[in-house]
């Protein structure tokens, strides 16, 4: 590919890039004066029970996924403490299937009435959007970002952290990256909880695989916000590593994040409809291999179902490696850059790098790994580096911690106010 055509691909992805923002915008200022043209109805809290742990969600439904994993772990929590999910948009979390009580706060005003009225002393957010912003201005609760996964993405760290009071990490890898990367940031805000979504039971989403046939896991990334956060495969490698381990004789399962399918960049378009077409002729060819496509569930729940993962710099990749330390794992590189992929993904280091050298070689690369898997003894290392818990210890730690910024939050309360 010559330069000139390299430049109008960049141009034409950027250009789709700008364009989905500019439909979220337009669609967030559409809600925005529907909001301001629908009649104000003040907010009833009236026999509501008291809740001292908030989620504060906004964002938009596109980004509800980020919500949705934290809801069994605050169900679990909900059985030691009150809960209580707060949006200001209602399209943020119409339709959403939980116990866990749901409010909508239109205004800032009433954002801050439901803290006061139901005694929140510790608000947690799965994301960083802007709108968290109007949250953290109530003073009397302390502020924990809580993210939606764990993974090596520039976007896990940024100057967003220093404006909560805590911030839940899963382990020693997590504290390593903010230090590298930001100025002047106090690492003490920063406390390890492993992965507290990872002990509980998920529905298995597969049946097992016929006898003799190992089954792959493809579930790649999105494109990120912009270039820098850019990990997918699917716009350069996916194809071919679904065709290759199809080749192979391995059953493809196909599990994409959520947001390729809504994907704006052509690219990624074209590398998910070419892997959904190869997985189809496969399923005609050979539909007693069940390869398959998986656009809805939960990816944990395909874990125990599959022999190996191939994925993307993700949460992903460190999620399996969490619970599946005994499987392998094929890392994709799309930017082809071996020694900057080992110091930003220690996971690669205990995994087999899919490039632009290598992708040919999917077929072989997957046979070697089921058959001498070279990284097993490595990986429970570099899993305690990340995580640094055993499974069922996370939830436990999570509980508590929450329970101590209750009481920090009520030591600093009285203190303030004498």
């Amino acid at each position: 590919m010559d330069l000139l055509s390299t430049a109008r691909g960049a141009r034409s992805r950027a250009t789709s890039r700008v364009a989905a923002g500019l439909l979220r915008t337009g669609s967030w200022v559409r809600a925005r004066l529907r909001a301001a043209a629908t009649p104000r109805v003040p907010l009833d809290l009236s026999g509501r029970d008291a809740a001292p742990v908030a989620v504060f969600f906004t964002g938009g439904p596109h980004v509800r996924y980020q919500l949705l994993q934290w809801l069994p772990v605050l169900d679990e929590l909900r059985t030691h403490h009150e809960v209580v999910i707060v949006a200001r948009e209602p399209e943020d979390v119409a339709g959403l299937r939980t116990d866990i009580p749901v409010l909508v706060a239109p205004t800032l005003g009433d954002l801050h009435a439901v803290y006061e009225q139901l005694g929140v002393k510790v608000v947690l957010y799965p994301n960083n959007a802007l709108g968290n912003f109007q949250s953290l201005v109530y003073r009397d609760a302390l502020h924990v970002h809580v993210n939606h996964g764990e993974s090596d993405k520039v976007s896990m760290v940024s100057n967003q952290a220093k404006a909560y009071d805590r911030v839940v990490v899963a382990g020693q890898a997590a504290v390593d990256r903010h230090a590298r990367a930001l100025l002047e940031f106090d690492v003490a805000r920063l406390v390890v909880c492993g992965r507290p979504q990872l002990d509980l039971p998920r529905d298995p989403l597969l049946a097992a695989a016929r006898p003799g046939v190992s089954t792959v896991l493809y579930a790649p990334t999105w494109t990120g916000e912009d270039a820098s956060n850019n990990y997918t495969s699917v716009d350069v490698y996916g194809p071919t590593i679904v065709r290759e381990a199809l080749a192979g004789g391995f059953r493809v399962v196909y599990k994409p994040h959520p947001r390729v399918t809504t994907t704006q960049d052509p690219a990624v378009e074209a590398g998910h409809r070419a892997v959904l077409a190869a997985i189809e002729e496969s399923r005609r060819d050979d539909p007693g291999r069940d390869s398959r496509v998986l656009l809805d569930g939960d990816v944990l729940g395909t874990f125990d179902g599959v022999d190996v993962l191939v994925a993307d710099v993700s949460s992903v990749g460190l999620d399996f490696l969490y619970l599946r330390p005994d499987a392998p794992i094929l890392l994709t590189d799309r930017r082809d850059d071996a020694a900057a992929l080992r110091l930003a993904a220690p996971v690669s280091q205990v995994a087999h790098v899919v490039d632009a050298t290598t992708v040919a070689d999917v077929g072989t690369l997957l046979e070697q790994a089921l058959e001498h898997d070279p990284h097993a003894r490595e990986r429970a290392a570099v899993r305690a580096y990340y995580f640094g818990s055993e499974r069922g210890e996370s939830l436990v730690r999570f509980r508590e911690f929450v329970e101590r910024c209750m009481d920090d939050r009520d030591v600093a309360v009285a203190g303030r106010d004498g």
